[in-house]
């Protein structure tokens, strides 16, 4: 059996050598046959081997051969964004769904839709909030009776819903929303930048490894300005910073810890805006720390393993709870495309006497089992989404501050872990003490509100969280949530059509 470290392992570390690539021209898509940059995927273009795949299945998804009808895609993606409240993704695809010749009428709300369409509410209100939820059933009422669905329609709308879902979590999660829908936002200083980051319970290390400059006209980041000036942790390490020029390291520190500095500004996301942080550390002491953990694999009984993914779930469900007040009502111009607006995510460690149990990955994993199901449906979309999940699963520049050849993967293997467990989903080979030891406290809400409640975080905690980081390592954490997240979603939809099939 294959385990997602393993498999994604087979694809080799993405190198910097890909962004050459595409402003040589040598990087083999043809941008004529993708979709429109829009000024999402621009930011997405901080890391061009993911931007390739990113594209390619967009794409697919939207305009190449599959079982739905355009105008029911470009509806999918529009009510996928509203169940996130996400205007400028929502406005983009009403756009889009004229262009592709939609009824205009639909544009009224879930009530001027074909029944068939208004049918598969339930399942993308599910997918975007409790995927453990869904269950066989909803897929044989999709695929019985009058204005029945495929399989293959499923499968293609199932990977459209998940899709949108993700992708709002990045538009928000960048902070975004509020400079594309013509509000004021605060601005990014640098221009895309490949870059490493990792991370511990005390501090956020990062390396910033290409000067390349970019055309400000052609990303929309280019056009704002952080307010994050950062305090000398280091006087060596901020002087090489400010010094700036091919390759700078920085180090900050992290030590806001559990305590109650930790608690919620704005109800539930926790911002950096209490500190200032006040110990630093060294790169020699993360990798010292990082070293340790490669190479303390000590073999842990299954009931151990089990105990630590229960321990880091539940302090996940103890994470500055929502009150009702926090809630945000859904915009007058996005609630004819929502439907139980109440419906939102609840913690899977608190699912109470529901017959629910943790998604095991070595019962149900993409590798083994996903990939083939969607690929058997929806010929080609497998290939696809595969490849941008390895794509983000493995970037990565080997860079830690000043040294190179560095391993990051423990970082970024506990990100996506973490974002799974979120939901539910255990890696059963993967030893969850190592999510405690690698992400710091602040991180882990961010990371926790990006994936469930996206639309609650504004361009102001984007600044707040992990302050130290340049523009594109918060992308590259982004690209993360969104990734892992559309797999989770994937994982239980695919599995509930499995059952049903069987």
């Amino acid at each position: 059996m294959y385990y997602a470290v393993d498999y994604y392992a087979d694809m080799g570390q993405i190198s910097q050598d890909c962004f050459a690539a595409t402003k040589t021209g040598t990087s083999d898509f043809d941008m004529d046959d993708l979709d429109d940059l829009d000024q999402v995927t621009q930011v997405i273009g901080y890391h061009p081997q993911f931007h390739d795949h990113f594209l390619r299945t967009q794409n697919f998804i939207m305009k190449g051969d599959g079982p739905l009808a355009n105008d029911y895609r470009y509806y999918l993606a529009i009510i996928a964004a509203a169940r996130h409240q996400c205007p400028y993704l929502v406005k983009r695809y009403e756009k889009e769904f004229i262009n592709q010749g939609g009824d205009s009428a639909w544009l009224g709300g879930l009530d001027f839709i074909p029944a068939k369409l208004r049918a598969i509410y339930d399942i993308n209100k599910i997918l975007a909030h409790r995927p453990w939820l869904l269950r066989k059933e909803h897929i044989e009422r999709l695929t019985k009776g009058k204005n029945s669905w495929s399989l293959s329609e499923v499968v293609h709308a199932m990977v459209l819903l998940s899709h949108f879902h993700s992708l709002s979590s990045f538009v928000f999660s960048c902070g975004l929303t509020q400079k594309l829908d013509g509000l004021s936002s605060p601005k990014l200083k640098s221009p895309p930048a490949a870059v490493a980051v990792v991370a511990s319970d005390e501090l956020v290390v990062l390396r910033q490894t290409t000067t390349t400059p970019i055309d400000p006209q052609k990303t929309v980041l280019a056009e704002i300005s952080l307010n994050n000036a950062k305090p000398d942790y280091n006087s060596q390490t901020a002087a090489t910073n400010n010094g700036g020029g091919n390759g700078a390291g920085l180090i900050a520190a992290n030590a806001m810890g559990d305590g109650p500095e930790a608690v919620a500004i704005n109800g539930y996301l926790a911002t950096a805006q209490q500190l200032p942080q006040q110990h630093g550390i060294s790169v020699e002491a993360l990798m010292e720390r990082m070293k340790v953990l490669s190479q303390n694999q000590d073999e842990c009984s299954e009931a151990e393993l089990c105990s630590r993914f229960q321990k880091v779930e539940q302090q996940t469900a103890e994470l500055a709870a929502v009150t009702p007040e926090a809630a945000i009502a859904v915009a007058t111009n996005l609630s004819h495309y929502v439907d139980d607006a109440n419906f939102i995510y609840q913690d899977f460690a608190r699912r109470g006497t529901e017959n629910i149990n943790t998604f095991r990955i070595q019962d149900y994993s993409w590798e083994d089992h996903g990939y083939s199901l969607v690929d058997g449906l929806y010929n080609d979309v497998g290939t696809f989404l595969d490849e941008k999940f390895r794509a983000a699963y493995n970037l990565t520049y080997c860079t830690m501050g000043g040294i190179k050849n560095v391993d990051t993967s423990k970082f970024r293997r506990a990100i996506w872990n973490y974002i799974q467990c979120i939901y539910g989903i255990r890696h059963d080979d993967y030893d969850y003490g190592e999510v405690n030891q690698l992400l710091v406290r602040p991180l882990k809400m961010f990371i926790k509100t990006a994936c469930c409640f996206p639309e609650r975080i504004t361009t102001k905690d984007y600044d707040s969280v992990l302050v130290e980081l340049q523009d594109s390592e918060k992308v590259h954490v982004n690209l993360m949530i969104m990734e892992a997240r559309n797999q989770a979603e994937l994982l239980y939809a695919l599995r509930e059509i499995m059952r049903y099939m069987t």
